[in-house]
């Protein structure tokens, strides 16, 4: 699956200000940057990621994800001390 396609399911479906995806074969890697994380626990992020790539995992087109999600504030302190 193309990581773009990717992308633009998620700014979709969340209302993403930004969303970054990388693959390694069958690995994704998934950065997701929106306003709707605020206040969601760890596990609600997953789920809401999850959510609208349910069908692309149930066929087969989507298996290994790595998840990381931030606000915007989060993300602007995470590429200050991390990039």
């Amino acid at each position: 699956m193309e990581c773009n396609v990717i992308e633009q399911i998620l700014t979709e479906a969340l209302s993403l200000t930004e969303a970054h995806v990388t693959t390694d074969g069958s690995h994704y890697k998934v950065v997701a940057v929106g306003e709707c994380f605020d206040g969601m626990s760890r596990v609600k992020q997953q789920q809401a990621i999850y959510a609208p790539l349910a069908e692309q995992i149930a066929n087969g087109e989507l298996h290994a994800l790595t998840i990381k999600t931030f606000t915007p504030t989060q993300w602007k302190r995470e590429k200050l001390f991390n990039m």
